[in-house]
């Protein structure tokens, strides 16, 4: 069984797509390209997909990770594409690479996010940010299905800080004020989401864009308390398969038994 590591992105109007339909639209881009997927036991066997980590419905990502699982070798570069042309655009795949190591899961334990907040002035936003900075504890709310929660939006925020320039792609307007932020967040429980992050905003600083923020993940990975960036978590997959030889080759290469 070989099992292949996949970035994908939610762009545009898909970032509006439920994990759910994600879901439905991969397995029916799978059946498309043919791919020789695993598949469970049971009653009602279904494709070994696994998903981590899926941003909220809403938001749109440079940076979603899953694994699948074949029952027949594919060169990882020549499924991406058969796979990137199967989904619609804006649901792109844009990476793949051979599970060398174990753990992709684990890996994921920090996300960098970018927030437009449109109709805000910098330096207003600016001002917000250096007041969330300086609290210890920054209490907000979120209603769950037992009702509405209580939790510490600071403690999970590794960074967070205004930028000058926005360069990932937008479909909203831009002669207005606008500003940008940069945040990154720890992935803990209960986990804190950007939407959690500006309602600290305005607890903190009084801080309401007048329209939604247009919130973007860019990358999620391991956290490096050191330099407080996120690494790629698909790099120690693409060093393994540097070093060492492809199973398959392994054994075309081995003597035969005398």
């Amino acid at each position: 069984m070989q099992r292949i590591r996949l970035r994908y992105t939610k762009r545009g109007r898909l970032r509006f797509t439920s994990h759910r339909d994600f879901q439905r639209a991969f397995e029916r881009a799978l059946r498309r390209a043919e791919v020789p997927m695993a598949y469970s036991a049971g009653f009602t066997p279904h494709p070994k997909v696994s998903y981590a980590n899926a941003a909220p419905t809403g938001t749109g990502s440079e940076a979603e990770y899953l694994e699948i699982a074949l029952t027949e070798p594919r060169d990882p570069e020549r499924l991406r594409a058969l796979l990137d042309t199967s989904l619609p655009a804006g649901l792109d795949v844009i990476e793949a690479v051979e599970a060398r190591t174990s753990g992709l899961a684990d890996r994921l334990t920090a996300s960098v996010w970018e927030l437009r907040l449109d109709g805000v002035a910098p330096e207003d936003a600016r001002r917000a940010v250096d007041a969330f900075n300086a609290a210890e504890v920054v209490e907000v709310q979120r209603r769950t299905k037992n009702g509405v929660r209580t939790f510490d939006a600071r403690s999970a925020v590794a960074g967070l800080d205004t930028v000058e320039t926005h360069s990932s792609s937008t479909d909203r307007p831009s002669g207005r004020p606008c500003a940008i932020l940069r945040l990154v967040v720890r992935h803990v429980t209960p986990a804190v989401r950007p939407d959690d992050v500006l309602s600290g905003l305005t607890a903190v600083a009084d801080l309401a864009p007048p329209v939604p923020a247009a919130v973007t993940r860019l990358a999620q990975g391991l956290f490096d308390e050191e330099t407080g960036t996120v690494t790629d978590p698909l790099a120690p997959d693409r060093e393994a398969a540097a070093t060492e030889p492809h199973p398959a080759a392994a054994t075309a290469a081995a003597p035969a038994p005398v």
